[in-house]
């Protein structure tokens, strides 16, 4: 027999439907809000903090402080200031005085706030390269092995005796790869014929990267157990990094962020 609850009990009805606030309680609340008070410029630096606190966005905070400290002695010539403004203006198509004004109206921006803008990205790129740039040589070969990229044929079973079968029917050519691997594997693989990649070999579980690196293209693994499932994969093709403009410039802003979670870790040590 089905029960309803009692709506003239009121302990049931304030405790699971509360009451709306009352209508002059909400209009009072509508004239003051954190908003509000915030285009006024009358919030209090307390009330930003908690703010900040409250939406998680006291750590970019950090940051933005941490780098204006570092970023204070770095100087710029007349030159690259220039070239600075001047990649600024082509990448947004700004052609005039009037184009300008037009786009700091668009981004709610100042003319103040757009030089400190162009200024804090120029000094910002000279502090990696000053502090980074050097470093990449030696970083690289440290990151190469989990920067080399693969592509690679991979075939997945609970059953280790069945990975067993499968591995030498593919040694013997008595199936493809791809054949086994849409009949039996049971993997998202199953659905690309087992093909995965080109992929960096930090992407796939270590045990796998670790086999890969030790194959050559076109040779097979023999099964190898990772976590429930037992593997027959074939390397495709291997990639070798390559230190590019493309990846010292990764590996710089790597090696940046790296310094700078350092530096928001010793500030939250000197805090506590």
């Amino acid at each position: 027999m089905k029960t309803t609850a009692n709506l003239q009990d009121p302990s049931i009805v304030t405790s699971t439907f509360p009451f709306p606030d009352r209508p002059e309680q909400q209009q009072s609340n509508e004239l003051d809000t954190p908003l509000k008070r915030l285009y006024q410029n009358a919030i209090s630096g307390e009330e930003v903090i908690a703010l900040l606190q409250k939406y998680w966005m006291l750590p970019q905070l950090h940051r933005e402080l941490i780098l204006d400290e570092e970023l204070a002695s770095i100087m710029c010539s007349q030159e690259e200031i220039f070239s600075a403004y001047k990649a600024f203006y082509q990448k947004y198509q700004i052609n005039s005085d009037e184009d300008r004004a037009a786009w700091l109206e668009r981004n709610n921006c100042t003319l103040e706030q757009f030089e400190h803008s162009v200024m804090r990205t120029l000094k910002l790129d000279r502090f990696k390269q000053l502090n980074f740039n050097g470093k990449v040589d030696s970083y690289f070969l440290q990151r190469k092995a989990q920067l080399d990229r693969a592509t690679y044929s991979l075939l997945r079973v609970k059953d280790p005796h069945l990975a067993q079968e499968l591995f030498f029917r593919i040694q013997d050519k008595e199936a493809t790869f791809t054949e086994l691997v849409k009949q039996y594997s049971g993997g998202q693989e199953a659905e690309i014929g087992g093909l995965v990649g080109p992929h960096e070999l930090s992407v796939p579980h270590p045990l796998l990267a670790q086999k890969l690196s030790s194959l050559k293209p076109g040779q097979l693994s023999t099964p190898v157990q990772i976590a429930d499932w037992f593997v027959v994969v074939r390397l495709e093709k291997y990639l070798p990094a390559q230190l590019d403009k493309t990846m010292r410039s990764r590996l710089v802003e790597e090696l940046y962020e790296q310094w700078l979670q350092a530096k928001l870790a010793q500030l939250i040590k000197i805090k506590k």
